[in-house]
């Protein structure tokens, strides 16, 4: 469910809301401009860019190659305050270790092979000009290492290709797996870079792919928390959790369990339970259609709907000849009731849900209207020629209304015996209910109020009748607004903040609706601070880029060009 309107520049929602129309009320409010988006569009064209802003952070700091830098992000999931933690509390050379990083300070240009050296792997000779020495100090020739290199990246593992000596856990130099590989597989070289480069998103908590369909090859980066919900420039709303609709109030875990909930045929089952006794010959469900207790079925059967025993056909107004089940059975009757119970409670939170969810997706197409509208009462002469609080009312009642479908499925399951039986007595469990049914309560209640003015005809009233509307829109925009706000409280602070076991988080209220995330520059600055445009890596043949080629990076003791 997504908000409709959230797209249309010509309807952008006032960042100052709808308080803006309260002058006399809130005229002596400071306000405070709005921060920035703090979450990021990442295109394929901007991709590299934002890998660089991060590996230009360690590489400045720990005075590292890019490939180090590199290692270490993948190895901390392209954290960098961990991994500058992790420097801090642990040191350098821990950090080091814990990654597989080997840092060379010097190499020793007088121990290269004039003639032959023996590989541990084949145990052959080959020439010194064919062996390569990584990092580690290890050392093998250019056909073994090309064969490992190609066994790791098919096995999906090119992002930590280790080296081959027992029990040595250093990761190999990305240039020399590249140079290598090229030689032979030109393609398996650039799906090696490929993974590289898609590991700041694969590995990276804070980055994900936007979850679009047909997909649009963006992803998102936040900046702050990763329990938001998120709008990409290609219009899709996601929550950034779950990848899921946008679902808050609800947790991620009530929206899977409730969206499943919704498809699977569990709640089909529920009602074939408390309406219909299977056949004690053929087991097929049997739907009683009158008030005799004998029942027959389709093959043939008749047993007894009081306690589902097969029976003869004779019978009397109060006795089946032959039969009695006149003793209780408890255990049935429990089953039977607590199953009827159950389904009536699914029912009563699905038949609202699906209301509030019918309503916004009706109240979506008043866009067009609301233009027809304005377009008219701005032909009028009128003294009222600012119209947006009506375009601001409709976006309010389109954030409202979401809030108001999802708080179904998450009362559903915060006052149900699902996942917090445990949590809470009986008696606290029906103040908590009592409490929040009060606040949906008034939310619901105001909403369709501002939903029947923002449907009033106001372009055909005269001017009076429409400042009349003008004063209740604004006044219910700022009225739902603020018991959203109250809602979300309740929920965070005297629901889900109470629970001993905090599992669920949700995705924090947002008055002006699901944040657009901004694109991402593809400039970035370099050491020298000097703002520059991404230049678009250069592909040699060998399948390695310049800018992935650091001075002193791309050779190895033992390995030549040639």
């Amino acid at each position: 469910m997504e908000d409709c309107m959230s797209s249309d520049e010509d309807y952008y929602y006032s960042d100052r809301d709808s308080l803006d129309g309260l002058e006399n009320e809130e005229a002596d409010m400071q306000w405070v401009p709005p921060k920035g988006p703090s979450s990021k569009v990442i295109t394929k064209e901007s991709l590299l860019a934002a890998q660089r802003e991060d590996l230009r952070r360690v590489m400045d700091l720990l005075s590292l190659r890019e490939h180090h830098a590199r290692t270490l992000l993948i190895h901390y999931r392209w954290d960098v305050e961990k991994l500058f933690a992790v420097l801090v509390e642990k040191g350098k050379d821990c950090l080091f270790a814990e990654a597989g990083v080997t840092v060379v300070e010097h190499r020793n240009l007088d121990s290269l092979p004039s003639f032959t050296v023996m590989c541990d792997i084949c145990i052959e000779d080959v020439p010194g000009s064919e062996v390569t020495k990584m990092d580690c100090g290890h050392c093998y020739c250019n056909n073994c290492w090309t064969e490992h290199f190609i066994v790791k990246i098919n096995e999906g593992q090119s992002k930590r290709i280790r080296c081959m000596a027992h029990k040595c856990y250093a990761i190999c130099d990305e240039v020399i797996v590249r140079n290598l590989v090229s030689r032979r597989h030109p393609d398996l070289a650039e799906k090696f870079d490929r993974f590289l480069l898609e590991s700041y998103i694969d590995d990276n908590k804070m980055v994900k792919w936007c979850p679009s369909t047909p997909h649009c090859g963006n992803a998102i980066r936040v900046e702050d928390d990763e329990f938001c919900e998120v709008e990409c420039s290609c219009g899709s709303q996601f929550c950034f959790s779950c990848l899921s609709e946008a679902h808050s109030p609800c947790s991620c875990l009530m929206w899977e369990l409730w969206t499943k909930k919704c498809r699977d045929e569990s709640e089909t089952v529920n009602w074939i339970t408390v309406h219909t006794k299977p056949c004690p010959k053929c087991h097929k469900p049997v739907e009683k259609n009158g008030g005799c207790n004998l029942v027959s079925c389709i093959c043939g059967q008749a047993f007894c709907w009081l306690c589902g025993g097969a029976t003869g056909r004779d019978h009397t107004w109060s006795h089946i000849s032959g039969h009695s089940c006149g003793r209780y059975k408890e255990d049935g009757e429990k089953n039977a009731e607590r199953a009827k119970r159950d389904l009536y409670r699914y029912m009563h939170y699905h038949n609202r849900y699906k209301a509030h969810t019918d309503s916004f997706k009706l109240e979506s197409n008043l866009k067009e209207t609301i233009r027809e509208k304005v377009s008219n009462s701005e032909k009028k002469d009128l003294r009222l020629r600012d119209f947006s609080w009506v375009t601001n009312g409709l976006y309010r009642l389109f954030r409202s209304r979401r809030v108001l479908s999802y708080s179904y499925p998450f009362a559903f399951y915060m006052f149900g015996d699902d996942l917090f039986k445990d949590e809470m007595t009986k008696e606290e469990r029906e103040i908590k209910q009592h409490l929040f049914e009060d606040q949906q309560q008034q939310l619901e209640a105001n909403v369709e109020k501002l939903s029947k003015f923002i449907e009033e005809p106001f372009d055909q009233y005269e001017e009076d009748k429409v400042m009349e509307i003008r004063m209740q829109v604004i006044n219910l925009s700022v009225i739902t607004d603020t018991l959203c706000k109250k809602m979300y409280e309740c929920i965070e602070n005297d629901l889900l903040g109470s629970l001993q076991f905090g599992i669920h988080s949700i995705a924090p209220y947002q008055s002006k609706g699901i944040e657009k995330a901004a694109e991402l520059s593809v400039c970035w600055s370099s050491k020298a601070s000097n703002t520059e445009k991404c230049p678009t890596p250069d592909y040699h043949k060998n399948g390695t880029t310049e800018s992935d080629r650091p001075s002193g990076s791309g050779s190895s003791d033992y390995h030549k060009n040639g």
